[in-house]
């Protein structure tokens, strides 16, 4: 099956590259791949004629969205319905990743693919859901997959960054400790994305989230114990580390269509998390 990727200079194109080698991964990005030029996307789906599009490449700096907004759009929703509209055109299975913050965050369970979602509150969130809502307009054979909590070969991700400032300058690292959250590898995805594509007839709206769920401050604790680094982690609050761009309480997401469909289930965080560090830091 051949399959052309956007975005492949990401974190989670390069895992899907260096993973999804069953497959005839087509890696695309800029200048080749831009997907807010609608005639140039459909000419490079012509020019590969792939089976399927995986539709990674999206603006995800998260504070970076509330000041650029214009910038934000133009690639999270409007580049996004040109991948959609030209999959459709060339009769192409699209395959699209989005994000937890197509919610608002306040509910009091994990989310799962029934509730239904407004943007939440970042221009990120409403960005992305305006692109889910292109998706479910203008190609019907699509399958959304809504992740969180990334990390990945390479990075930039949570991972890195803990363990780059635990360098034993530090007597204490203040992590937050009021966001829940389900961290995720991107090897994990890859591998739920090959089951995914070899289901030809599934369409819909999958999470693809590891299981198991954990504050920030759990999440470096847990980084901490596997690498056996010596790191005192001082919980704090949100309010404590004011962001341009507001942070959901509740990032959980409920694996309900994977079960529906019969599809396996996604391993548990703390077992993705331990195989990505021995493969990472070795």
């Amino acid at each position: 099956m051949k399959v052309l990727l956007t975005g492949g200079k990401g974190m989670l194109g390069r895992t899907i590259t260096a993973e999804l080698t069953d497959f005839e991964i087509i890696p695309t990005d800029l200048p080749e791949g831009d997907i807010t030029d609608p005639r140039g996307f459909d000419e490079l789906l012509k020019t590969h004629r792939p089976d399927a599009v995986i539709h990674c490449a999206a603006m995800t700096a998260v504070d970076r969205c509330e000041s650029e907004t214009e910038l934000a759009f133009k690639l999270n929703a409007f580049g996004t319905a040109n991948v959609a509209a030209a999959c459709h055109r060339n009769n192409i299975r699209l395959i699209a990743i989005s994000t937890d913050y197509v919610f608002n965050g306040t509910l009091n369970r994990p989310y799962n693919e029934f509730d239904k979602p407004d943007g939440g509150n970042t221009v990120y969130g409403k960005s992305k859901f305006a692109g889910e809502e292109a998706i479910r307009c203008h190609c019907p054979d699509h399958v959304i997959c809504r992740i969180s909590w990334l990390y990945g070969a390479g990075g930039p991700s949570f991972v890195h960054t803990m363990l780059k400032l635990a360098d034993g300058s530090r007597p204490e690292l203040k992590v937050v400790s009021d966001q829940i959250g389900n961290p995720t590898s991107t090897l994990a995805v890859a591998r739920q994305l090959r089951n995914i594509l070899n289901r030809r007839e599934l369409v819909g709206t999958f999470h693809l989230t590891c299981e198991g769920e954990a504050s920030w401050a759990d999440f470096a604790e847990e980084i901490f114990n596997l690498q056996n680094v010596a790191q005192k982690v001082t919980p704090c609050r949100t309010d404590e580390f004011p962001r341009p761009a507001p942070r959901p309480a509740n990032s959980r997401l409920e694996k309900l269509m994977l079960k529906l469909a019969g599809l396996p289930p996604m391993p548990h965080w703390k077992e993705a998390l331990a195989e990505f560090l021995k493969q990472e830091f070795v």
